[in-house]
């Protein structure tokens, strides 16, 4: 797929799940249920033991829509290992050029950390695909659409600290996509794709009226 292809599926759902683990074998059972689930963006975090085998396998069998990405992405070798592992996004905590041109170099979307305007706008000059805003607890949907009344070309992601019962909320306050970590993934199998079937219909409900993800017909190249 090419770059833009990749972004849009990544936020076609709203959601974004941040797989991060004690264990390989317990990051990819995690990742996989919400695969199963129907899940249609899972983030791997590389601070879990085994994260570049974990994308190995992840990205082994064909996924239809689905893509597997790494997060805590910090420099230009992990951008590089996490590609050549099979990520075929990048997502980081900070906002790090090298890893951006290094993703792009390698014809995958990025999505950086960013926590200010200032952050936001120099984002968005070196080509980030969309952003994470970073961490979000502690803030509201409406200090989110205040930001975006100032910069509403910004496609953002708030990630760490969103709920399952906020993030149809962080949608309708213009948010592309939520990140979501524990929140979605604590529990059993059973739990997970339980919280997921209710999670993704309340994400598409919430969601303006015919709005669509940052990225869909960009027209970018790989």
């Amino acid at each position: 797929m090419y770059r833009w292809e990749i972004t849009r599926t990544v936020l076609a759902q709203r959601l974004v799940a941040v797989v991060r683990d004690e264990t390989y074998d317990r990051a990819v059972t995690r990742a996989e249920t919400l695969l199963s689930a129907g899940v249609t963006a899972v983030e791997v975090s590389l601070t879990t033991p085994g994260a570049l085998d974990a994308l190995t396998t992840l990205a082994r069998p064909p996924r239809g829509e689905a893509v597997v990405g790494a997060g805590t992405v910090l420099d230009a070798a992990s951008a590089r290992a996490a590609v050549d592992a099979g990520a075929q996004f990048l997502v980081s905590p900070a906002l790090q050029p090298e890893v951006i041109r290094t993703g792009h170099r390698l014809g995958v979307p990025v999505i950086p950390g960013v926590a200010t305007p200032t952050e936001i706008v120099h984002a968005l000059e070196l080509g980030a695909d969309a952003l994470k805003v970073f961490p979000v607890s502690g803030r509201s949907p409406r200090w989110l659409a205040d930001l975006r009344a100032a910069l509403p070309q910004a496609p953002l992601v708030p990630t760490g600290g969103v709920t399952v019962e906020e993030a149809p909320a962080w949608i309708a306050a213009g948010a592309v996509a939520c990140g979501m970590g524990a929140a979605l993934t604590a529990g059993d199998p059973s739990e997970i794709r339980g919280r997921v079937g209710g999670l993704l219909r309340a994400l598409a409900a919430a969601a303006p009226r015919g709005e669509t993800p940052a990225g869909d017909g960009a027209g970018e190249g790989a």
